[in-house]
């Protein structure tokens, strides 16, 4: 059985490549072939390093944006002003799909529609919205989230998706119900973001013994493709993106991936210069300059320059 084609091997804008390759996943479902993996970047030189390493698509985390911008936790600080332009800065960097959190949409029905507007409009390829209670939560903080009643959860996703211009830019319908609940009442609302057009679902789940018994009923329930956050833990961190896929998994996010591991480095970066006084000892673990400009694209700029001297 052959793999699932990647998005490098398709046409058109970037959210129709990836409205492409996640109806090709979905059509592999539970047969050879990986998820689309797309690892949490919350800046530009982090989604400028995913592309060149070969994934084929990045999503932008609200938690890791909220650390950059505000350097504060992800507790619905971040508007969509902050995100919406940041997401164009990050989008314009990379030539693959940019999957964005759009946390609850920034309001009601009305703000629903701008949040859509916005994100087009920046150049992303998809968006998620959740049915949490403002102000909201990072759903990977310890506890239940409270979530809006079914039918006003309902009518932002019918909302978002009206409110499109490009019929490929994908909305997510996102619930936080299960922890709150119960897993059939996130599957009833994730049937209900199919009926009115949602591109995909993405039922949040905590990562507890029985997570992929749980995904499995959603991907069974549905016949849309289905989104999971690997950093939910579990049994799903060690899952490799083809299991994943055998699991009824198209899409798997990975957002704590690079601010985790970053934050980590940058921690112990600043106590090696503390203690001993130079950064002789992070030499082998540091970008060489030549490297950091390559990442960033310098030899096409200076290219761009030597086309037109002065």
């Amino acid at each position: 059985m052959s793999a699932t084609p990647n998005t490098s091997t398709l046409s058109g804008s970037r959210a129709s490549r990836l409205r492409q390759a996640l109806r090709q996943r979905l059509a592999h479902a539970g047969r050879n072939g990986p998820a689309l993996v797309a690892p949490g970047i919350y800046d530009g030189y982090g989604a400028r390093m995913l592309a060149q390493s070969g994934f084929e698509a990045a999503y932008m985390t609200g938690n890791g944006v909220s650390a950059c911008l505000l350097g504060r936790p992800d507790v619905g600080l971040v508007d969509l002003s902050l995100m919406a332009g940041h997401a164009r800065n990050v989008a314009a960097c990379i030539d693959i799909p940019l999957i964005c959190d759009a946390d609850t949409g920034y309001g009601g029905i009305v703000a629903v529609r701008r949040t859509v507007q916005e994100f087009e409009a920046a150049g992303v390829a998809a968006i998620h919205i959740e049915d949490q209670l403002s102000p909201k939560r990072c759903a990977q903080l310890p506890g239940a989230r409270e979530v809006l009643p079914f039918a006003a959860a309902v009518a932002k996703i019918a909302a978002a998706v009206s409110a499109r211009n490009d019929p490929d830019f994908v909305i997510i319908g996102r619930t936080d119900s299960a922890a709150s609940c119960g897993v059939a009442e996130a599957i009833r609302r994730a049937q209900a973001f199919e009926r009115v057009g949602a591109g995909a679902v993405f039922v949040e789940l905590k990562g507890h013994a029985g997570i992929l018994e749980d995904i499995r009923r959603v991907a069974d329930a549905v016949s849309i493709p289905c989104m999971v956050n690997i950093d939910a833990g579990g049994p799903l961190a060690d899952l490799h993106s083809e299991q994943l896929h055998r699991h009824g998994i198209a899409l798997a996010i990975y957002p704590a991936l690079l601010r985790n591991t970053l934050g980590y480095a940058m921690r112990d970066a600043l106590q090696h210069l503390k203690q001993d006084g130079n950064t002789r000892a992070l030499q082998p673990r540091m970008l060489s300059g030549q490297e950091y400009s390559d990442c960033l694209g310098l030899p096409e700029v200076e290219g761009w320059e030597a086309r037109f001297p002065e």
